[in-house]
């Protein structure tokens, strides 16, 4: 039960009377009459507990777009219902300082029938958010008391990666299509699977001639290539505790979904089989045999609910895993850090037994803040800090030495030109031939 502020208000006049009343016959003669009315108030409003509610199981939002949640209301009994309704959600479910307003509706449901409100929330964190509760308070027709009560509603919001990355997808496919040689008859395909023939045109590469085909046809014939098709890739996501450490205000988890995407969606339109793996100590999500257009919306729904575990990661099973994911030469891409302890004491040892088989890129998050540190003077702690930042760059440059050495492909750039970078490396190798 609850009381209004209308109840408040008519005790308060009443207490007034009282005064004017002096004695127990003052105080029946206005609380006698409030408490008669509360009590019809309670009777006649609509009952809390035979109220159906019901709304969608799950809804699915990307990061820093709105999601429009509906709940239905269903008035069971026989009295009309006049209520304020409160959806609760967890508070990374809504922009700071609006969960008040947005959690709240009226609303007015005829005996017998249903009516419907709409939620809106600004989640701000990626992942799962399942509804809290739903509480509602059934007010009587002379708005003194309402009924109170709450109902679980299940319901769950799926927070989508952003996929903020995107925006370079057009030109990478462009880049894709000059390597597949599609974009004009002037330009050749750079891979290095045999295509077609066709006939010469001024400029094209002498290289190309067919001369086999010249003689057949009397006429010059050139071949055209194209890059391989149906490789194989596997992203491997290292999600132990360096994915968790925040470049800017995105953690480098999130930096490494991002490219993951990216890539996953090239490689798609290139003809390329993907799957994917994120590990630390066990499989955290894993996406295989999704190809076409299903591979890309398996690995935004594989990755949504990801998040790094405050754990060292075991390189050894990982390694294992990763061998395990791709039984046929591939191109792992693995997305781990660069920096010196876990490389020398995890990733080295292991990588021998990637490299021997596949292809092996290994992309890391670069920090943007080592380059503002490196240029800076001035101050005594200014100079501290370029001497830190140079001291860091050094390491790094071995560990890249070391990394290349073993034939391994190493990228490493900021958390907004990760992505590209990625992108290009694949590009780089598919054109070489080396998937």
């Amino acid at each position: 039960m609850a009381l209004t502020g209308r109840t408040a208000l008519i005790a308060a006049l009443g207490a007034l009377i009282a005064g004017l009343l002096p004695g127990w016959g003052g105080i029946a003669a206005v609380c006698l009459p409030l408490l008669a009315a509360i009590g019809y108030d309670l009777l006649r409003a609509a009952p809390v507990r035979t109220l159906h509610l019901s709304r969608p199981a799950s809804v699915s939002v990307r990061l820093g777009e709105r999601a429009e949640v509906d709940l239905t209301v269903t008035n069971l009994s026989g009295r009309p219902l006049t209520a304020d309704l409160r959806d609760a959600w967890p508070p990374s479910g809504w922009q700071p300082g609006t969960q008040y307003a947005a959690a709240r509706h009226h609303l007015s449901v005829p005996a017998g029938e249903r009516r419907r409100v709409t939620t809106v929330l600004h989640p701000t964190r990626r992942g799962d958010h399942a509804a809290v509760r739903v509480t509602i308070r059934s007010h009587g027709p002379l708005g003194l008391a309402a009924r109170q009560g709450s109902h679980r509603v299940p319901g769950t919001v799926r927070v989508l990666p952003p996929f903020s990355s995107r925006k370079h997808l057009p030109s990478k496919l462009a880049r894709l299509r000059e390597l597949d040689g599609r974009t004009s008859v002037m330009l050749r395909g750079e891979g290095t699977e045999f295509d077609s023939l066709r006939d010469y045109v001024p400029g094209d590469d002498v290289r190309s001639i067919d001369w086999r085909a010249t003689a057949r046809r009397s006429a010059v014939a050139v071949r055209t290539w194209r890059p391989e098709r149906d490789r194989h890739l596997l992203l491997v996501l290292d999600t132990g505790r360096t994915a968790a450490g925040r470049v800017g205000d995105v953690p480098r988890l999130d930096a490494a979904m991002d490219a993951s995407l990216l890539l996953t969606a090239l490689a798609a339109h290139a003809g390329d089989r993907v799957d994917l793996l994120a590990f630390d100590r066990r499989t955290r999500a894993a996406v295989r045999g999704r190809t076409g257009k299903d591979v890309l919306p398996a690995v935004v729904q594989a990755l949504a609910p990801l998040e790094p575990a405050l754990i060292e990661s075991d390189m050894t099973a990982l390694a294992t895993a990763a061998r395990a994911g791709a039984p046929r030469r591939s191109l792992i891409v693995l997305f781990t850090t660069l920096e010196t302890a876990p490389v020398e004491m995890g990733l080295l040892p292991v990588l021998p037994q990637l490299t021997q088989r596949h292809t092996v890129l290994v992309a890391a998050v670069g920090d943007p803040r080592v380059e503002e540190m490196r240029t800076a003077r001035g101050t005594a702690t200014a100079v501290y800090e370029a001497a830190a930042a140079a001291q860091h760059d050094e390491e790094r440059r071995r560990t890249r030495a070391r990394l290349t050495r073993l034939g391994v492909t190493v990228v490493e750039a900021p958390p907004a030109d990760l992505p590209p970078a990625v992108a290009d490396a694949y590009l780089s190798l598919k054109a070489a031939g080396k998937l």
